[in-house]
């Protein structure tokens, strides 16, 4: 009788036991924040079959899995992606509305990252003027700074400026890739002198070294089963290349490719990368100095292979079974350097991607290209027939209509007639699915379907007059290869996945944002919500 008391209160005990010491973790020592730029969800299941253990098959197996996480704004573009995931917010919020957008009162096209105050501390001067300036709320990133009263570190890498500046958020330090040089840059924004550790990786010359053998693909090129055949008329080659097969040369392919840049359009881009990582890990000793301290990697390689090569390709399909294999070693590194469990990773994408067009119309699937040039010329004479002569059309960019204000006041016509009776003119043509004008942007509020990612997507202050949507696989491309940037399914469903410090095993198939990363990891680490976060905390993961 004693004997199953005993073990009775040992059975009560055990879970309380073991939750009490759980609790004296309060804090992981590190966050990775992994941005994989233009991941699909589906990638996870479609190259699963040769996928290691612990790369994304272990964060399948160990984290938590939001199924149906999808970007809930128009447009899709890495830019937007990047600072939502960080901000929990969306463009209407944050700002940045593009890649590139148009302004009015500057009468030219900016970079999301461009910041002429600033000059480039190593690199080119010209891939110096980099920082977070033009995005107006705070990231996850500033919040964990501000928490600790600027003891923990943030840190922003990748290839592309803009996927290391805007996670990085307005406290944090960026680094990125300088094509001209080979070498990773920043900019005053940040220092005004590379730290030792940047100089010692530089110095390595990793670029070189990557760029100086082929390309081939991991296994045997005819068990890549789950790509179209390697040599088609749908992807775009490389410059000096009239095939797209493989093996590549790459030394041979530097001179016409943007030389230091053709990395990013190889997997080695990826390796590249994470070589930072380690040596950021290590020269700011990144969660080893009693504070939470955050790693943001974006991978620029999978979306230039994607852009050049489509989501169909042996190209693609190599890269991710390459990337898989490199988080594994990383994760492993973690795992070696801080403890199973004391550090906390999400991955997800900046946007996802369509299907090439030309491939699509091969397989009889309704597609299109949308010459942006033939509309902009009717548009321009549309409005001289009906308002006079003038150029009426100030920008016509990422599929919005940038009216010329002035030119409408000096005739004394109202903006709002103009938008309504060219929006019903732009109907007309194959391709457009739907046209909203800026003023039923400000007037209504759409709570479903693509309007309402459009207002998401639409800033008061710097978007267009007129907002189209196309039909489902149209692109505003007429080259081969493919992009992104609709608020179609294709470009919408994107990974999210926490795994690591206080996180369940699991997965999920209820509708999710990316907007709600940011929010869930202020719960998590208990700190404040990103100042314009408009997402919600994943109850999922949290509960």
């Amino acid at each position: 009788m004693k004997i199953s008391r005993l073990i009775l209160v040992l059975l009560v005990l055990f879970p309380l036991l073991s939750k009490a010491q759980e609790a004296t973790v309060k804090k992981p020592k590190l966050v990775v924040g992994i941005v994989v730029d233009q991941m699909r969800q589906e990638y996870f299941y479609k190259f699963e079959d040769r996928y290691t253990e612990g790369g994304f098959k272990r964060l399948m197996k160990e984290g938590f899995m939001m199924k149906n996480a999808h970007y809930n704004y128009i447009p899709t573009y890495t830019g937007p992606g990047h600072a939502s995931v960080y901000t929990g917010a969306t463009p209407s919020t944050h700002g940045i509305i593009a890649n590139n957008w148009y302004v009015r009162n500057l009468g030219r096209m900016i970079y999301c990252a461009e910041d002429s105050t600033v000059t480039s501390v190593g690199g080119t001067a010209s891939n110096g003027k980099i920082s977070p300036r033009n995005m107006f709320s705070t990231t996850i990133s500033d919040e964990l700074r501000f928490a600790s009263n600027k003891r923990s570190k943030a840190v922003g890498i990748a290839i592309k400026d803009r996927g290391a500046a805007l996670p990085a958020g307005h406290m944090g330090d960026a680094y990125w890739f300088d094509s001209k040089t080979g070498e990773f840059m920043t900019s005053t924004y940040y220092h005004e002198e590379l730290p030792a550790w940047v100089k010692e990786l530089n110095d390595k010359q990793l670029a070189q070294k990557y760029l100086s053998g082929k390309w081939e693909t991991l296994f045997p090129i005819e068990t890549y089963v789950q790509s179209i055949a390697d040599d088609n008329p749908f992807e775009g080659p490389f410059i000096g290349m009239e095939t797209t097969a493989f093996p590549y040369d790459l030394p041979a392919l530097m001179e016409y490719n943007d030389d230091f840049g053709l990395i990013a359009t190889t997997p080695f881009g990826n390796t590249l990368t994470l070589d930072m990582a380690y040596a950021v890990l290590e020269g700011e000793q990144l969660g080893k100095r009693g504070e939470t301290d955050l790693l943001a990697i974006s991978f620029s390689s999978p979306d230039y292979i994607g852009h050049r090569f489509g989501p169909t390709s042996v190209e693609l399909e190599d890269n991710y079974l390459r990337l898989d294999r490199e988080l594994e070693q990383f994760f492993k590194h973690l795992d070696s350097a801080y403890g199973v469990g004391e550090y906390l990773v999400f991955l997800t994408a900046d946007h996802a991607v369509a299907d090439i067009v030309d491939y699509m119309l091969s397989e009889n699937v309704p597609a299109g290209n949308f010459n942006t040039r033939y509309i902009l010329t009717q548009m321009r004479g549309f409005c001289i027939v009906n308002y006079g002569e003038g150029n009426w059309i100030s920008s016509f960019s990422n599929e919005q209509v940038f009216l010329n204000y002035d030119l409408a006041k000096e005739k004394g016509i109202s903006i709002e007639k103009i938008q309504r009776e060219l929006a019903e003119f732009l109907l007309r043509f194959d391709g457009i699915k739907e046209v909203y004008t800026a003023t039923d942007m400000r007037r209504l509020d759409y709570l479903t379907g693509r309007k309402h990612l459009l207002q998401m997507g639409y800033n008061h202050k710097a978007s267009g007059d007129l907002l189209l949507i196309l039909e489902p696989g149209w692109l505003s491309s007429s080259w081969r290869g493919t992009t992104h940037g609709t608020g179609y399914t294709y470009d919408t469903h994107v990974p999210i996945v926490f795994m690591g410090w206080n996180i369940p095993q699991g997965e999920s198939s209820r509708y999710a944002t990316v907007t709600d990363i940011a929010p869930t990891l202020s719960m998590l680490l208990n700190i404040r919500l990103p100042n314009g976060a408009t997402g919600q905390p994943i109850l999922e993961i949290l509960q």
